[in-house]
């Protein structure tokens, strides 16, 4: 373990616009469940002017910081080495403080992403469907990378963002073939979708959805049900929800932060539902 359960500990995320997190109700959970009086999770406003200033004022009191956006890869060069995962999507979602002074960075929203599809049971797809090429598309790539067996299907707007996605493929390992968002309706019939794109982006398509449709993950969580997700729900299809990436994602940050396994998955899902419910 890496401190006394009753020792001062610090932890944090970091973004621009930051209010809405639900990180530190999951964090807190966690500490909570895991007996960890001295521990505190914070959250922390800062663009990327801020944020060398910020990090470098880090204390031996601090175990990491979650870190969302537009902080992912302007910390990468504040950072003493980043994993592997972090490395092949240039995106660092989780700075581990180590007890030697080191700052770990790391990227805990691909493997988050395998977790929440095998907790539903899907552990392997023959092909995939993106839809949307933010950043968060990039991850779903590198997720798909280790459960999809053959072509994924990236619908998006422009053919600069149609690029990047193939581009991103290539990295990746990835055989990726990009489709206009006109044809998007088509990517519902694939045995998975996934969702990057922001609020009502996908509404449009709900009375598209099949009349058996297969799995369906939107990574937004408020406000929730999105339109297409809760079309597919009502069709029978299966949905996993952005809440079931950021629980996923936080209990791998938890893990390494605090140096227990398991972290507690179904404290964290329950208070983060309860936190959505009373907005």
């Amino acid at each position: 373990m890496r401190a006394r359960a009753t020792d001062a500990r610090r932890a944090a995320v970091l973004g621009k616009p930051i209010a809405h997190s639900l990180s530190p109700v999951l964090h807190r959970a966690a500490y909570e469940e895991l007996g960890l009086t001295g521990w505190s999770y914070d959250r922390f406003e800062l663009d990327e002017a801020a944020l060398p200033g910020f990090v470098e004022q880090l204390g031996p009191e601090w175990v990491g910081l979650s870190v969302t956006m537009p902080l992912k890869r302007a910390v990468i060069p504040l950072l003493d080495g980043i994993s592997d995962t972090a490395a092949s999507v240039e995106a660092v979602n989780t700075v581990v403080c180590t007890e030697d002074g080191r700052r770990l960075g790391d990227n805990t929203d691909i493997p988050g992403m395998v977790a929440a599809l095998r907790e539903r049971g899907i552990e392997q797809v023959d092909s995939a469907a993106i839809l949307g090429a933010g950043a968060t598309a990039s991850s779903a790539l590198a997720a798909l990378a280790r459960i999809c067996t053959g072509e994924v299907v990236a619908y998006v707007r422009s053919e600069a963002r149609a690029a990047e996605m193939r581009q991103w493929g290539e990295r990746l390992g990835v055989e990726v073939r990009t489709a206009g968002w006109a044809d998007a309706a088509e990517a519902l019939r694939a045995p998975l979708v996934i969702a990057t794109t922001p609020a009502g982006a996908t509404d449009a398509l709900a009375h598209a959805v099949p009349e058996r449709p297969a799995a369906l993950f939107d990574v937004l969580y408020d406000p929730w049900p999105t339109e297409l997700a809760a079309r597919w729900s009502m069709t029978g299809g299966a949905v996993i929800s952005g809440l079931d990436l950021l629980v996923h994602q936080a209990v791998l940050q938890v893990e390494q932060m605090t140096g227990l396994r398991p972290a507690p998955v179904d404290a964290m899902r329950k208070a983060g539902e309860h936190a959505l419910a009373a907005r």
